[in-house]
């Protein structure tokens, strides 16, 4: 079934237009509700359904948590508010504390005039594609309100949520190691990590230059953050710093400096993981990236007798095939880790926390940590599209089969539209940068062309 609304990472877009409004998404609460209060979805481990709400730091929130607290009381459901927290966060108290689901308000790495919606079921997992679809449906129905006041929800606030996602994280870094010692600059984009981003690293002892922490409500992802590494290498310089962190608007991204303020993209920090669990004997299986994980990584991990699959792109399905195949460690390039032997999703603080007891553990830096992966240069470049391009037509296809030719196997070419904006990713790697750049640039154009040219 096609689906209107719901992207690969729930309901995305510009606030004020369909469908981040406050009528949609107080109807997208009762649809959800209605659903995610089902026994066959979430079996009840209460006297009614409870769905917790988080949200990251734009301005937009207070207005859609609003509707969305509407809409989930219309359907009978109640909510547990946690303010601003991490997406993680919400995913591990939706867990802890037996709800029937989680509902996290943020637009990630996007700008604060974007929001969205994004679901957790009751074990803390991003929601299955067949259960969005379920709620998708479910738009076009008429509300019907209880028959009764009396059968609609109510709303609490959880008073210890920071508290209880704060240790759940410090539980997760070894007891045997401590960060005391360390400088670290830890950037929280100005997003929801803004507290509890910096008291993880001071409680387990380190000392923490802190980065992107006084979110006004649209300084989200402003100049700061994952996304922006070179701020985060430039500050790690500048503090002379053992190591930088930097969190997306959300949390669940991660983009981590040397003290020299060379930046680790997602496919080095994954490495870091594994080496690590491999040297100690608990890695569980082999390791899931994407169409996106530079071909390097594949073929170290292959040279360490670990198995290796590529998903599609979107921390969600990695997080599929980790569980359909048994295995715990995962993510993309961009940042999106996931150790489900830690957290049932993509956790940039635990991931952090992972990556530095590696290193700390070897007493290196993660440049010398991770001196036995060599990635090979990799360009993305994102086309905005000005309109609806056919991906399979003649001239895209072509300049696509010229790039490959060109390769002769010594790298990849990949396209694909972006699940959240009106973009199109074109990715090409293989040996040589300018190559590379100007392949995929030619790839680009096509492309461009293409989105302006009536269908």
């Amino acid at each position: 079934m096609s689906r209107k609304f719901f992207g690969t990472d729930g309901v995305r877009g510009r606030v004020g237009q369909e469908p981040i409004t406050p009528e949609f998404v107080l109807k997208l609460g009762y649809c959800a509700g209605k659903v995610l209060s089902r026994a066959d979805v979430a079996p009840p481990h209460r006297d009614r359904p409870a769905v917790l709400i988080g949200k990251d730091t734009r301005i937009s929130g207070y207005m859609l948590e609003s509707a969305l607290e509407s809409g989930l009381s219309a359907a009978g459901v109640d909510t547990l508010l946690v303010g601003p927290m991490p997406t993680p966060a919400v995913a591990f108290l939706t867990r802890a504390l037996r709800l029937s689901a989680g509902v996290m308000i943020s637009a990630s790495h996007n700008p604060f005039e974007d929001n969205g919606i994004k679901f957790f079921s009751a074990d803390g997992m991003k929601l299955p594609d067949a259960v969005e679809s379920e709620i998708e449906a479910l738009l076009d129905s008429p509300m019907a309100l209880p028959a009764s006041s009396a059968q609609l929800g109510k709303a609490e606030r959880v008073h210890d949520a920071e508290g209880r996602y704060l240790e759940f994280c410090k539980g997760t870094f070894p007891k045997s190691l401590t960060l005391r010692g360390l400088k670290l600059v830890v950037d929280c984009a100005h997003g929801a990590n803004y507290r509890v981003g910096i008291r993880v690293f001071q409680e387990l002892g380190a000392e923490v230059v802190a980065v992107g922490s006084q979110p006004n409500g649209i300084n989200i992802n402003d100049g700061v953050g994952a996304t922006v590494p070179k701020s985060l290498a430039k500050a790690v310089v500048e503090h002379n710093a053992d190591f930088g962190i930097a969190f997306d608007g959300d949390g669940d991204r991660l983009a981590m400096a040397d003290r020299d303020g060379t930046v680790f993209d997602g496919d080095q920090l994954l490495f870091a993981m594994v080496k690590d669990r491999q040297a100690r004997g608990r890695l569980r299986g082999g390791v899931v990236g994407t169409l996106m994980t530079n071909f390097a990584l594949e073929k170290r991990l292959g040279e360490m007798g670990i198995p290796f699959h590529r998903a599609k792109v979107g921390d969600r399905y990695v997080l599929e095939c980790l569980v359909e195949r048994g295995w715990e460690c995962g993510g993309e390039n961009s940042g999106h880790l996931l150790c489900l032997d830690r957290h049932s999703t993509g956790d940039a603080i635990i991931s952090a926390l992972q990556v530095l007891a590696a290193v700390v553990g070897a007493k290196q830096g993660l440049k010398d940590y991770t001196h036995d992966l060599t990635l090979l240069p990799q360009v993305l470049v994102n086309v905005k599209l000005k309109g609806k391009p056919d991906l399979q037509s003649a001239p895209i296809r072509d300049a696509i089969s010229r790039a490959e030719a060109d390769l002769a196997g010594r790298g990849r070419v990949l396209l694909r539209p972006s699940g959240t904006e009106p973009v199109v990713r074109v990715m090409v790697d293989g040996e040589d940068r300018a190559h590379v750049q100007q392949l995929a640039e030619k790839i680009a154009e096509a492309v461009r062309v293409a989105s302006v040219i009536p269908a």
